[in-house]
């Protein structure tokens, strides 16, 4: 049989959707299956959205501007500047979901073989962006007991190499809900300057935040409009995952001309997604305090279930819509797979993502889950129910 280049070898599975061929199953045979594995919010998209695309009046469905249509553009630049940052629409580039955004980042920094650091756990596709990308990512431990706060400026300062090209973090944070504080961001800028690296920032749920925190943003720092990244998207903010609408966003000229010339070689972002987009924005104020509000509900439901159950543990997530829980078994993929395969209770079933899959490390993460707590309450507490169960069973063929 004909070879297939190495990356057959070295291109990771996404944990988040690798055990979906038994969740297919399962409902094969009649289980319901309930989805805490996938970020993919159940909250209506605006239904502005919707009524920009029916009344879109163009009579060709033409090819875009490479860089995104520059009312989208002017848009989230006006975005920006209301939470107090100095953007302009040529500092913004649509990208094809927040996916292309930040493999266009790597590409535009790092050459193959160069080295990011990702403070782990971290969102699990940056191993596979990395990969496509030809760059390394060097990992810097979080620690589950203290919350998943980011490490000490001196731990970076000692995972810093000489191939070192950039720092890329989440916060709020997919997979732990954590949240960089203003004096962490203001040490990751003195690390960038100081050894002359990127610094990439995934803001995707900048405006997920709970209990009266608040989301530092990159651009809040001074002097480094050369060596900061945004990595943005509408996906979560609007509930609109499958419209693939993502923004690079720096003041750097010439990272916006090179992530130009890539996205010049994929000719352009969806348009009628963009028209959809403007109209969402225009009524963000009065959407996103009532999903934030019903997310904090679901969060609280699911951080009480699980503080309840024997020998689980989990902390309380300041952002974001997931949290990363440790549950007393040697192998969480493994009970995660059983869920799916051989466990269910009055024809339900639930389903998560192992957390090995959100660390680079091997063996880290090995008895932790991520939960995405996306679903309305009734069905978060009927997953929550099956997980206790399921926890109960499953101790059984531990010991087997």
């Amino acid at each position: 049989m004909i070879a297939l280049s190495n990356r057959q070898k070295t291109m990771p599975a996404s944990p988040i959707r690798k055990l979906v061929p038994y969740a297919e199953e399962a409902v094969k045979r009649g289980i319901k299956v309930y989805h805490l594995n996938i970020g993919q919010p159940d909250i209506p998209t605006p239904p502005e959205f919707y009524q920009a695309i029916r009344e879109y009046a163009g009579k060709v469905l033409a090819y875009g501007h490479s860089l995104g249509l520059l009312d989208l553009r002017k848009t989230i630049a006006a975005y920006y500047e209301k939470l107090g940052l100095a953007v302009k629409a040529q500092d913004v580039m649509v990208t094809t979901g927040g996916s292309e955004a930040i493999i266009f980042a790597l590409l535009a920094i790092c050459d193959p073989g160069d080295e990011v650091i990702v403070p782990e756990p971290f969102y699990t596709n940056y191993l596979g962006f990395a990969e496509m990308a030809s760059v390394k990512v060097r990992p810097i431990e979080t620690r589950f007991e203290e919350g998943f706060r980011l490490p000490t400026m001196e731990a970076f300062e000692k995972a810093i190499g000489k191939r070192t090209r950039a720092i890329l973090y989440c916060s709020p944070n997919n997979p732990t809900g954590a949240i960089a504080s203003v004096e962490e961001v203001a040490f990751l800028g003195c690390l960038a300057k100081k050894y002359d690296l990127f610094l990439m920032a995934d803001e995707v749920y900048r405006e997920f935040t709970y209990d009266g925190k608040t989301h530092t943003s990159l651009f809040t720092l001074p002097e480094l409009e050369d060596r900061t990244i945004i990595l943005d998207s509408i996906s979560k903010r609007f509930s609109a995952c499958g419209a693939r609408v993502g923004f690079l966003i720096s003041r750097n000229p010439k990272v916006m001309d090179l992530a130009l010339r890539f996205g010049q070689a994929r000719l352009c972002s969806p348009t009628l997604e963009q028209v959809g987009a403007i109209a969402a924005y225009k009524v963000i104020e009065r959407y996103v305090p009532q999903m934030i509000a019903e997310y904090q509900k679901r969060r609280n439901l699911v951080v009480d279930a699980l503080q309840k159950m024997p020998s689980v543990s989990c902390h309380k997530p300041q952002g974001a819509f997931y949290l990363v829980a440790k549950l007393p078994v040697k192998d969480s993929e493994a009970f995660a797979k059983w869920l799916l395969t051989d466990f269910s209770s009055e024809g339900h079933s639930v389903m998560f993502a192992p957390a090995n899959g959100f660390y680079a490390t091997p063996g880290k993460g090995k008895d932790e889950i991520r939960i995405a707590y996306v679903l309305k309450e009734e069905d978060l507490k009927e997953a929550m129910r099956l997980l206790d169960m399921g926890l109960v069973a499953y101790k059984e063929v531990e010991k087997r």
